[in-house]
């Protein structure tokens, strides 16, 4: 009988180093709403699986919610970066988010040969979350995670596709964001490694096009306050200092290139900036 490689001998690399280097680690991914690297996610993830990693992947969903919203004759306004989210909106969110694109991620997962299983921050009270700002609506801060379900879907083998919607203590849902819900993941199930999948190739510091290769706390701070690093950029910046204390690195990376969370763990050079201690 002919035996189907498995989706670690399939890799190009050396699978022996892979399992080596991440058996056992924790990884959480942020994907962005507009990235897929090409479609090849799915399979780097069932890489990482055969390797023996634990992965959790925190999705977006941003361009889906805004296409829904115009369908819909709704109106999307943003207010310093963040979506303005009443009622309607919150509720276009959640269909949106939990519905479409966690299914959706969930299903490529499978088909690529990894295992997922899809969770809402709403389930057990995974993410917990006070009103932000009044000037944002519905739009929670992350107060508390609560890191149970997560391990019981990686405990089973699975990757964990979390979609970031958050409850408060009253059971009212309010939207978050993603990439701040990915750092308090991380900090809460005690991960190896973030990474942050964008829509480019990194940071820059204003003087140059080519991005950084890596960014101290300190200067990040600096490009923020001089509104070089500005818009959606921010939470993620934001998101891998918070994540520095469990980490000790963060990785924002063109999430449109190939393969490019496989890339970002086997250390290959060139791929985004490396958020990390002075």
């Amino acid at each position: 009988m002919t035996m189907v490689p498995t989706a670690l001998e399939s890799w190009d690399g050396d699978p022996g180093f892979l399992r080596s280097t991440m058996n056992g680690l924790t990884i959480v991914v942020k994907l962005g709403g507009s990235v897929g690297g090409e479609d090849t996610l799915p399979a780097d993830v069932a890489v990482l699986q055969d390797a023996g990693a634990r992965v959790v992947l925190v999705h977006g969903g941003g361009p889906l919610i805004t296409r829904w919203m115009e369908r819909l004759g709704m109106e999307a306004r943003f207010v310093d970066g963040l979506r303005y989210t009443d009622a309607e909106t919150l509720d276009v969110v959640r269909m949106v988010l939990s519905g479409l694109v966690n299914g959706e991620i969930v299903a490529r997962l499978e088909a690529s040969g990894a295992r997922a299983i899809g969770l809402s921050g709403g389930d057990d009270g995974l993410l917990r979350a006070v009103l932000r700002d009044q000037r944002l609506g519905m739009v929670g801060e992350v107060s508390a995670v609560n890191p149970v379900p997560i391990e019981l879907v990686l405990g089973s083998g699975c990757t964990a596709v979390v979609a970031p919607v958050a409850v408060t203590d009253e059971g009212q849902f309010l939207n978050v964001n993603a990439d701040t819900a990915a750092a308090e993941i991380a900090t809460a199930i005690s991960a190896d490694k973030i990474i942050y999948l964008t829509d480019v190739a990194g940071i820059s510091d204003g003087s140059s096009p080519t991005p950084l290769s890596r960014l101290g706390p300190a200067r990040a701070r600096q490009l923020i306050e001089a509104r070089v690093i500005a818009g959606g950029m921010i939470p993620k910046v934001e998101g891998s200092l918070r994540a520095l204390c469990q980490t000790g690195a963060a990785h924002i990376v063109d999430g449109r290139r190939p393969h490019c969370l496989l890339d970002v763990l086997v250390g290959r050079a060139g791929l985004g900036t490396t958020v990390a201690p002075d």
